[in-house]
């Protein structure tokens, strides 16, 4: 069973270059499920609800979300209504749009995927530990494999969540900042991971950022305006493989970029 992961999804340029490339990789590696972050889908802040068909009309069958999750309006009442489809991270309250992860069928099994957001240097949200502790209690017996997307700053709480839940999640990835890691591993229980997945978008700024307005910002402290940086489009992504038969363990982890 192989699981692509994409890595954050940065602008509609990177949602067109998936539309016109990802069936293509899709077929080559074999995936059998594609997941993508898309919370940068709609010009670097957000994703809207056509941004986000976008992405699963490109072939990605699964969005999760990060700290820009609600950035446009319209993805709210699309949360809510396409559960089995995109979700936010898990521990934002309960009030906000959407489920913090879900259940779906892929390859004849029951796939669990957990969004989950980091605290550190981000917001104050609940214990990511805990958060993802509950999902797992309360879900048990409901899945056969699982897998979650931890949208962190920092590399250290990315790698704690990973040790802490080694040999009960499947396969742990990391988003969020943009620049993919050369740590792909399986971890001593057998879970498979890898620190930072990348990002989708153009290659001629920074993080997908027009460079102009990142450097004068960081330069001065003033505000700015960021687009979308111009130049070639690449995705960073990751593919798992596991077992087909259970306990579905992790055979391999590379990284791809097309």
């Amino acid at each position: 069973m192989k699981i692509l992961a994409i890595g954050d999804v940065v602008g509609r340029i990177a949602v067109e270059h998936l539309s016109k490339k990802l069936y293509g990789v899709r077929a080559q590696l074999g995936a059998d499920f594609v997941i993508a972050n898309g919370e940068n889908a709609s010009e670097i802040h957000g994703v809207s609800a056509s941004d986000a068909e976008g992405i699963l009309a490109a072939g990605v069958d699964f969005i999760t979300l990060g700290n820009h999750a609600f950035r446009c309006r319209d993805i709210g009442a699309f949360l809510d209504g396409s559960p089995d489809r995109i979700i936010r991270p898990a521990n934002y309250p309960a009030e906000c749009p959407g489920v913090g992860y879900s259940i779906v069928r892929a390859c004849g099994v029951r796939m669990l995927i957990i969004n989950i957001m980091g605290t550190v240097f981000l917001d104050a949200l609940d214990n990511p530990f805990s958060t993802a502790d509950r999902i797992l209690e309360r879900e048990a017996g409901s899945y056969d494999i699982s897998v979650m997307d931890i949208h962190a700053e920092a590399t250290s709480e990315k790698y704690a969540l990973a040790r802490y839940f080694d040999g009960r999640i499947n396969i742990i990835f990391g988003t969020h900042t943009h620049v993919q890691t050369a740590d792909e591993q399986i971890l001593p229980r057998g879970t498979a991971y890898i620190t930072d997945i990348g990002m989708t978008g153009s290659c001629g700024g920074i993080l997908g950022t027009d460079s102009e307005a990142v450097i004068y910002k960081m330069r001065t402290h003033m505000p700015a305006r960021f687009k979308v940086a111009e130049g070639e489009v690449r995705a960073s992504a990751v593919l798992f493989e596991l077992e087909d038969n259970a306990p579905y363990r992790a055979i391999s982890v590379k990284r791809i970029r097309f």
